[in-house]
């Protein structure tokens, strides 16, 4: 398969056999375990407050993670096993994608959402909401993709190859208002990280995008830390670099410092942002935006 080729070429295995290229990816995974312009506005916590996405300040790591002797896992490869695992977990079904979003450096309430598949949408602790209410979002504020309207039916159809979708997301109408430089001038760097953070993409269509950026020039791994790997991408827009720990045997981002939030907003903080998402088919007890049931 075209993965576990990948893999072995980063294992400088030219030509593997087909037990090689077995052998470099349990190679892979045990290195991998051992370790275990903006006009977006933003949620910046504490205070969730609403900030300009350039306000962005350093970020403190969590340290702690058990130390290895051996040789490091790159920031690529790590992308290339988390693209492995996407390729392979089944999509999941439900009746709503609910995601999860926490500030850890922070005691406000996590950031929640529920999205039907008909675009319908409910929230809970978004700033402007009733406190502790899960209310149904305004209409027209529903899943969002390159700051345009996205149907779960149209991530469905995205490319799985990784260039096919690089340009396909290129060629993509967004709406500039809700667009980051780097989009407006077709760099899709944060479109994809959208892809593998919050949105309720197949997995085919992650496993193209952790390939994507698998070739993002200045891709780096800091290092093994509590829940995966931490990884550091070149902001394209040319602010504080963006770090992710990824989870490659979940394939999925564990927390980030950035985030684009699955409705089209862009989240970020000083600290980190843990981000959990799921099917489910329940859905709290909504109340009207005033309180009331």
């Amino acid at each position: 398969m075209r993965d576990l080729e990948e893999i072995a070429a980063l294992l400088d295995e030219p030509e593997p056999s087909t037990g090689a290229v077995a052998r470099g990816r349990e190679r892979l995974e045990r290195r991998v375990l051992a370790g275990r312009a903006r006009r977006r506005m933003g949620w910046f916590v504490p205070g969730v407050a609403l900030a300009a996405a350039g306000a962005v300040a350093a970020v403190v790591f969590a340290t702690g993670a058990p130390a290895s002797d051996r040789a490091p896992v790159t920031g690529k490869e790590v992308l290339l096993m988390a693209a492995v695992t996407a390729e392979r977990t089944p999509q999941g079904s439900g009746t709503y994608w609910h995601v999860t979003r926490r500030w850890l450096s922070s005691d406000a309430p996590p950031i929640e959402s529920w999205t039907r598949r008909d675009g319908r949408r409910w929230t809970r602790a978004v700033p402007g909401d009733p406190a502790g209410a899960v209310i149904q979002a305004p209409e027209g504020k529903t899943l969002r993709l390159k700051g345009a309207k996205v149907s779960f039916e149209e991530l469905e159809r995205l490319p799985t190859d990784p260039e096919a979708l690089k340009a396909s997301l290129v060629a993509r109408k967004g709406e500039e208002r809700d667009m980051s430089a780097s989009e407006m001038r077709g760099d899709p760097t944060l479109t994809l990280l959208a892809l593998i953070t919050d949105l309720p993409a197949p997995g085919e269509v992650r496993s193209a995008a952790f390939r994507a950026l698998a070739a993002t020039p200045g891709v780096e791994n800091a290092g093994a830390v509590k829940g995966g790997q931490h990884l550091r991408i070149p902001d394209p827009d040319g602010d504080t670099d963006i770090e992710l720990v990824i989870d490659p045997e979940e394939a999925r981002v564990v927390r980030a410092n950035l985030v684009l939030v699955d409705d089209g907003d862009l989240a970020f903080s000083a600290g980190f942002i843990s981000v959990t998402t799921e099917w489910t088919d329940q859905l709290p007890a909504v109340k009207s935006r005033s309180g009331m049931p």
